[in-house]
């Protein structure tokens, strides 16, 4: 009896014993603990993730470093989508005159085109001028013009901006932006900044007929004893290709030394172009003057073809208006719309908001409940691999107490086989689960149909 009882005794103990040393390795497992953290931190990262999602349906400033930079990638400024420019409202203000434009021909009266140097160049360092549009409205060309305040110089740059289809030739105008310019000027002034006070600007004064040419001047002077003088290129768009008609300048000059017996050299003259010849499309039209009294003294009117091989002379009459095409367009703004039409039009604005108002919350809760749904199943299935890795993990611990090395290897292969069969199995019953619930609510429709069918027929009147 005693025997009996020692080993009943042995026994009990070593059952406590076994409870015991089970609850300290369910305690200390690092392979369990590292399960159940992998998951809690993915279950935190998916609920980071649902709340960055909800705080930026409206675009907000919070974001990661990360995101930060890929939203400060760079952009290719072609493909923005730019709006018409709309004058500011200041909030004091009940109502703001709201401009009117029309398109009016840009170089009218031939050779009236001037560039001008105002403060807003000295305060800004860089404005952009007057643009002229092609005769086909297909882009616009404007100078930027650089004041360096180091040298009180003054710089340019011919640039071009290529204009949006599908618009009228007004709003393709309007919608112009330099952010879709050419990076790569078509013609530019020196940059030197040596000379004090001195300026280089870029003027364009009109397209040819066919828009394939750019008439354009360029003055040099100083903003202390006025304009040097001027030059003249055309712009070939169809080669790419600048020419400088300075042979213009050489043929007047040569004329009145050889006949005349002026040297204008020694005098202070100028010339200016007025456009493209009417008559004859391919010559340039320019006109003299001499500064040499109280009045200029007219040098008389020429012509040079567009690539400046061959200068003549026109006419010495200076009351005869030469001829030439005026192809180039701009945009001035013609009055103000009418108080009442901004009126109606701010009240039907007001209407419209408190609909698109409406609209963007019933958006913003269905996204949010989007959101969510996305969150739960998300989590759903977070909760699923959790509890088939650590099922796993428990069959290889029961398994790893029989069995070692290959033998071990051997069954828990066979075991993930098994298992993987039987999820598969699990899957296809719940497909087919809800492939017959989805039937049902078919039929339940099709029974609803026939119902409102019928009922539509027996509420047709009796003809006969």
């Amino acid at each position: 009896m005693r025997k009996v009882g020692i080993l009943a005794f042995l026994l009990l103990c070593s059952a406590n014993f076994c409870q015991v040393d089970a609850k300290i390795f369910k305690k200390e497992d690092t392979r369990s603990r590292e399960l159940k953290y992998q998951y809690e931190v993915l279950k935190e990262d998916e609920k980071y993730k649902l709340d960055s999602k909800l705080l930026n349906i409206t675009p907000s400033g919070y974001m990661t470093v990360d995101e930060y930079e890929a939203l400060s990638e760079y952009k290719d400024k072609s493909n923005l989508q730019i709006d018409i420019p709309k004058v500011p409202t200041p909030s004091d203000f009940k109502y703001v005159p709201k401009p009117l434009y029309r398109i009016v021909k840009y170089n009218d009266p031939p050779g009236s085109v001037e560039l001008t140097l105002g403060r807003r160049l000295y305060n800004k360092k860089q404005i952009n001028a007057q643009g002229i549009v092609a005769p086909d409205y297909s882009i616009l060309v404007y100078p930027a013009v650089y004041y360096y305040s180091d040298s009180v110089s003054v710089a340019s740059d011919l640039f071009v901006v290529p204009l949006e289809d599908g618009d009228t030739n007004l709003n393709k105008i309007l919608k112009a932006n330099t952010a879709k310019r050419i990076p790569e000027p078509i013609l530019s002034t020196d940059k030197a900044i040596d000379n004090y006070a001195s300026f280089r600007t870029l003027t364009p004064v009109d397209f040819s007929n066919d828009g394939t040419k750019l008439l354009v001047k360029q003055k040099i002077g100083s903003s202390e004893d006025g304009i040097w003088q001027t030059n003249i290129y055309v712009y070939d768009f169809k080669n790419k290709l600048s020419y400088d008609l300075s042979e213009v300048r050489d043929a007047v000059v040569y004329f009145w030394q050889e006949y005349m017996d002026l040297n204008l050299e020694d005098k202070r003259w100028d010339i200016y172009p007025i456009g493209f010849e009417k008559a004859n499309p391919e010559r340039i039209i320019v006109q003299g003057f001499a500064f040499t009294g109280e009045k200029p003294v007219f040098l008389g009117t020429w012509s040079v073809d567009w690539q400046g091989n061959q200068s003549r002379i026109v006419s010495f009459d200076k009351n005869v208006d030469p001829i030439v095409s005026i192809n180039g367009y701009k945009v001035v703004q013609d009055g103000v719309e009418e108080y009442t039409n901004v009126e109606n039009e701010e009240k039907s604005l007001k209407e419209q908001s408190k609909i698109l108002k409406k609209q963007f919350e019933e958006q913003k809760k269905q996204i949010e409940d989007q959101y969510k749904e996305e969150y739960k199943y998300t989590l759903k299935g977070l909760k699923q691999d959790y509890k088939e890795e650590y099922r796993d993990y428990r069959k290889l611990r029961s398994l790893s107490g029989s069995t070692e090395d290959a033998a071990l290897q051997a069954a828990y292969k066979q075991y993930l086989i098994d298992q993987w069969n039987k999820d598969v199995q699990k899957t296809e019953k719940r497909i087919e689960k809800q492939k017959k619930e989805i039937e049902k609510i078919d039929k339940k429709l099709e029974k609803l149909y026939d119902a409102s069918g019928d009922s539509s027929k027996s509420e047709e009147p009796n003809t006969k």
